[in-house]
């Protein structure tokens, strides 16, 4: 056994007795050669099997359900306001247009369905309109599909609504480090989305929080944000690779391998193998022919489509699962 083997050995005997890897020893992982890639995420998948037995995969889809105009610069989104990019703006759509978008979900084979909003915060009337969605969605027998929502730094009030609905999960992505926040948003901080995260804990809501990979971070920079996720104990993690958008600051970053990819994921899975795993936007074009490598390590994807971009035909993630002798999670949480 030479040392590449020994660390990653190292790491998996501690992840698994959930004891936390030092920034080192993960930093350590994303810096491994890239002919031991096989090797990690043979141990980033047993991780996975230990703490998530069932060989069962989440599809996961959303609405945009809010779109463009928005008032923040994210330099990899094609909603702001800032840019020009190819989008439709609309304004918070029609509580039923919701509801049918979680029968779309439905249709995709998707256990959880979120809605989505761009913009800074929703406002207390758009709270309302999704709160009343997601009860009709509820009620609904034919509609055995968990509703999230995705809507800013929202307040505790807005929040404990959403919650009183039958919202159960709420995204709050960081995006990046603290440290490398400021490269890509400037008109709000790191911080805002930190505290937000909090917030949705205190009021006994799950959490699902993530990133974007390829935007010129360092390696340090997506160990930080894994870190900071462990601190959080979020139960979440959609991993997202970027997609530039024409017209956006992001349009030519440099983007991320397939390998490298892989041993983000894996590293994810390493600092935080009690989290569920989701394979986001990007995967299709990031990933490519290592696909099935990752979807082993994870635990959901997200299906139908992205914010803007088209996603991957689902007829191939279904041939994916039965590939890789999964089941699809069919059942609420």
């Amino acid at each position: 056994m030479d040392a590449y083997e020994s660390l990653i050995i190292d790491a998996y005997n501690k992840a698994a007795s959930y004891e936390p890897l030092s920034k080192e020893e993960a930093l350590a992982l994303l810096e491994l050669p890239d002919n031991y890639v096989a090797f990690l995420t043979h141990f980033a998948q047993k991780l996975r099997d230990k703490f998530f037995p069932e060989r069962e995969l989440e599809f996961c889809s959303i609405i945009n359900a809010k779109s463009g105009a928005c008032s923040e610069d994210c330099k990899f989104c094609a909603q702001s306001k800032f840019y020009k990019t190819p989008i439709n703006v609309y304004n918070l759509v029609p509580e039923d247009e919701i509801v049918e978008g979680a029968h779309r979900g439905v249709e995709f084979g998707a256990n959880r369905y979120c809605v989505v909003l761009a913009g800074r915060q929703a406002m207390p009337q758009e709270v309302e309109i999704i709160s009343k969605a997601v009860r009709k969605v509820k009620e609904e027998e034919a509609l055995p599909i968990n509703v999230c929502v995705s809507a800013g730094t929202l307040d505790e009030e807005s929040l404990m609504r959403l919650k009183e609905a039958g919202v159960k999960r709420v995204n709050h992505n960081l995006e990046a480090s603290r440290r490398f926040f400021p490269n890509i948003v400037s008109t709000h901080k790191w911080e805002d989305r930190y505290e937000t995260i909090k917030r949705i804990k205190r009021v006994g809501l799950s959490t699902c929080c993530g990133g974007i990979f390829g935007m010129g971070e360092t390696p340090e920079d997506r160990v930080d944000l894994a870190m900071t996720y462990r601190e959080l104990e979020v139960d979440s993690i959609p991993l997202n690779f970027l997609m530039p958008i024409e017209g956006t600051p992001m349009e030519s970053a440099p983007g991320i391998t397939p390998l490298e990819a892989l041993k983000v994921i894996a590293m994810f899975r390493f600092t935080n193998p009690k989290a569920e795993l989701r394979l986001c936007g990007g995967r299709e074009q990031n990933l490519r022919d290592f696909h099935g490598m990752a979807v082993l390590m994870t635990n959901a994807m997200m299906v139908g489509g992205y914010l803007t971009r088209a996603g991957r035909d689902i007829k191939k993630d279904y041939q994916l699962l039965k590939d890789l002798g999964f089941k699809r999670k069919e059942a609420p949480v």
